[in-house]
């Protein structure tokens, strides 16, 4: 699915990334972790297209380079990015921007349009597998939503899109039990052998409703350690210092 090697980013001539190495196989789910500044966020960035980084190395999603593709054609290929502060947009009806977002995949793919009484029936079925209030979906996108309810409205387009590689930029940041849960039924009821998922967080309490297959730490834009889910546990007991 995802073949990352050697990859190097920077940003206003500051290195971030220095040398980053990752395999994700299809149907596999993987969490990063490491403490602030490791580079976890810009891992995120880089992966999704975000403009403005420095970027040399090589990022092989399902056998294409992709570092030189912009971010659109990245959202279109089946890359999704859950964002660690979800946007703002005021005047954009968030159903609306779901119906054309998802429109626009289906485009890339030579698919056909859905039509309105069609989305309506997926975007009502999604939110309710995830206990979403319909109500927020006739609102400006984000616009007064509550932080649990800007994650949880990034995990019903994760849904939706039905990407084949999602990334969730420690999107459990701030969320109470309630909202937590939310988001790992999410993605939980997402996974299956043809989806990955690549989890960024700062913290092991998400693990124990997500279960990954294989844990990384990442320090000073590198992965210095790989392990299985017990590995999460020994840095909540440890914290990062006892690793690097």
């Amino acid at each position: 699915m995802l073949e990352i090697k050697n990859l190097k980013a920077s940003i206003n001539n500051k290195d971030i990334l220095k040398g980053l190495n990752l395999k994700i196989q299809s149907g596999e789910v993987h969490a990063i972790m490491g403490p602030n500044g490791s580079g976890k966020s810009t891992l995120a960035n880089v992966l999704s297209g975000k403009n403005g980084y420095e970027v040399t190395g090589e990022l092989n999603y399902k056998g294409e380079n992709i570092k030189d593709i912009p971010i659109e054609e990245r959202a279109q290929k089946g890359i999704f990015l859950a964002f660690q502060y979800p946007l703002e947009i005021p005047g954009v009806n968030t159903n609306n921007f779901l119906k054309t977002s998802l429109n626009s995949v289906r485009k890339a793919k030579g698919e056909k349009e859905i039509d309105t009484i069609s989305f309506l029936k997926l975007v009502k079925e999604k939110a309710s597998e995830l206990g979403i209030d319909e109500k927020i979906l006739s609102r400006q996108l984000n616009v007064g939503f509550s932080g649990g309810e800007k994650k949880k409205n990034e995990i019903l387009q994760m849904k939706i899109l039905n990407p084949y590689l999602a990334i969730l930029d420690e999107t459990d940041s701030g969320l109470d039990i309630d909202a937590l849960k939310t988001i790992a039924n999410g993605v939980n009821s997402s996974r299956d052998k043809e989806k990955s998922f690549l989890i960024i967080t700062h913290y092991q309490r998400l693990l124990d409703y997500i279960k990954p297959d294989h844990v990384h730490v990442l320090s000073d834009g590198k992965i210095i350690k790989s392990g299985k889910h017990d590995l999460a546990k020994q840095l909540e007991k440890t914290g990062y210092k006892k690793i690097q």
